[in-house]
């Protein structure tokens, strides 16, 4: 049985969580193949510390994206 959200309101929150789950694993996951293929050949580490902050970004970021928009709709 699907279950229908009451409102458009909540159907278009529904929409955006879907969205926010994926990006952000795809974009961690790229940073991290990045990271393990610059490690294995023996590159630099200061871009392994690079690659380390932007893969803390890409987790941060979507967090932040939901809670704006839990706050912006009042939930």
């Amino acid at each position: 049985m699907l279950h229908r959200p009451p409102n458009a309101k909540t159907a278009a929150m529904a929409e955006f969580m879907s969205y926010a789950r994926c990006d952000p694993i795809i974009a961690v996951a790229i940073v991290l193949v990045f990271g393990l293929v610059n490690m294995m050949r023996g590159g630099s580490p200061q871009t392994s510390q690079k690659l380390m902050r932007c893969a803390c970004c890409c987790n941060s970021s979507p967090i932040i994206v939901i809670m704006l928009t839990i706050w912006r709709w009042g939930a």
